[in-house]
């Protein structure tokens, strides 16, 4: 997997050396000799993964990862910290910027490709969303998702921790125990059930299970549909090589290497637990700007957006399987006096316990939904013409049976609904015909003398 790579350092021949490397694996780079001009380039967004030295004058490698990891127009991009820094100190320093990896010069270069196909590839995963939501937030569906997913703290995640050795796990459960829930799981098997099961933030697996292939594990948990975002570390001892590279290939999102240092196996899992959470935040921003796209803000109910996309669908279905569906249209009678009596607060307030007397009359397969105004249609599946009368009779006992509460519910007014119902016919073509004829019936109802149900002939 190709990416554009950010190479920063102040050194010439080091950036030189780098973007050779670089090049020969089929990757573009970008370069940049200090902080600013690096967090520059990041901020227009013209870089996927940053390559980033540590000691630059001016501003150094690790306030520029701080930077940019704050910021929620760049929180995003992978940053590997590339240097000839090499006390665990520095390490940890750099984690605890917010790097997603520490690597020390001399680098290996198929460590260094493989770790930034590694990190450009779960990037890719997220970038979809993030450009969702940054559409969503454009139009003003929701509010600034990326503003409240940068902000993760990466504390107090749900860890489930695979090992079965008691000297290793205790340990490593203690350490992660003060700040995090942690889970042990000494069987391989259950641990991927368990993984499915429950609602956990990270999975950190041995590679060293006894009789087992831990790298199995990683595979099964990033293909299952209930674990496949899960964030998950790895870890294994020093002369394991080959299988990180390959778990990291696989998509493992990191590792560590016993004598685990516990310094930075926190640091790495709060890492972890923030971008988690960052891409799950993105996942609900896209989620909940969905759900507004076809909702009625005012009701709750579905808008005729989704109305019509779905009425269609459920027509050609019951064509196709040659069963019944039933319309209702609805209108509550004489409701521009409320709004000019009353104010069109206690409209709104009426509109409201409407939708919802209407909808506890109707089943969860049913599409209720508010076609404008005070109109509301209800999409009835497998359901014929004299049941899907009966449903409307019962919608308009629940209206007229108790008077709407209005200013807080400091007044009551008596309300009415008038109800056309229709049912599909050999003959129709298309459900506009159903509507239709729903339509002429609620017209019918209201020419009657309202608050009545009047079903469209055959």
């Amino acid at each position: 997997m190709t990416a554009r790579v950010l190479v920063v350092d102040d050194l010439l021949p080091n950036v030189k050396l780098l973007e050779a490397k670089l090049n020969a694996e089929y990757f573009d780079v970008v370069t940049a000799m200090n902080g600013p001009d690096a967090i520059a380039i990041c901020e227009q967004g013209l870089c996927d993964i940053v390559l980033l030295d540590v000691m630059m004058p001016g501003m150094d490698g690790f306030e520029v990862c701080r930077r940019l990891k704050n910021s929620p127009a760049t929180a995003h991009l992978p940053i590997v910290m590339v240097t000839a820094l090499d006390q665990p100190s520095d390490r940890l320093k750099g984690l605890d910027a917010g790097a997603d990896d520490f690597l020390t010069k001399p680098v290996d270069d198929t460590a260094l490709f493989a770790r930034v196909r590694s990190l450009v590839r779960l990037k890719a995963l997220t970038d979809e969303l993030r450009t969702r939501a940054l559409a969503s937030r454009e139009y003003g569906l929701i509010g600034d998702p990326l503003a409240h997913a940068t902000a993760e703290t990466g504390l107090d995640a749900r860890i489930l921790l695979v090992d079965d050795r008691p000297s290793s796990y205790e340990r490593l459960a203690a350490s992660l125990g003060q700040y995090h829930s942690v889970t042990v799981e000494t069987n391989p098997i259950q641990a991927v059930a368990r993984a499915a099961e429950e609602n956990y933030d990270i999975a950190i697996v041995s590679l060293d299970i006894e009789g087992f292939d831990g790298l199995r594990i990683c595979s099964q948990l990033r293909s299952l549909e209930r674990t496949r975002n899960l964030a998950l570390l790895m870890i294994s001892e020093p002369d394991s090589r080959p299988r990180i590279l390959r778990g990291l290939e696989i998509g493992v999102n990191d590792f560590l290497v016993r004598p685990v240092d516990r310094n930075e196996l926190l640091a790495r899992v709060r890492t972890q637990a923030r971008r988690k959470r960052f891409a799950d935040r993105l996942r609900e921003a896209v989620h909940e700007s969905m759900e507004m796209a076809v909702t009625d803000a005012l009701t709750g109910l579905h808008n005729r957006r989704y109305l019509d996309t779905h009425l269609a669908a459920m027509f050609d279905e019951s064509m196709r399987r040659g069963r019944h569906l039933s319309v209702l249209v609805m209108d509550i009678d004489k409701f521009k006096p409320i709004n000019d009596t009353y104010g069109h607060d206690a409209g709104d307030e009426v509109l409201r316990e409407f939708a919802k007397r209407v909808r506890s009359q109707t089943r969860g397969i049913d599409v209720v939904a508010r076609f404008g105004g005070e109109e509301i249609v209800v999409v009835i599946p497998d359901t014929g013409l004299e049941i899907a009368r009966n449903v409307a009779e019962r919608v308009r006992e629940a209206v007229h049976g108790e008077p709407f509460g209005i200013h807080q519910d400091t007044r009551k007014v008596s309300i009415t609904v008038s109800i056309g119902v229709a049912a599909r016919q050999p003959a129709d073509r298309s459900a506009q015909e159903i509507m239709k004829r729903a339509d002429l019936a609620l017209y019918r109802a209201k020419e009657g003398g309202r608050n009545q149900v009047v079903a469209a002939a055959a």
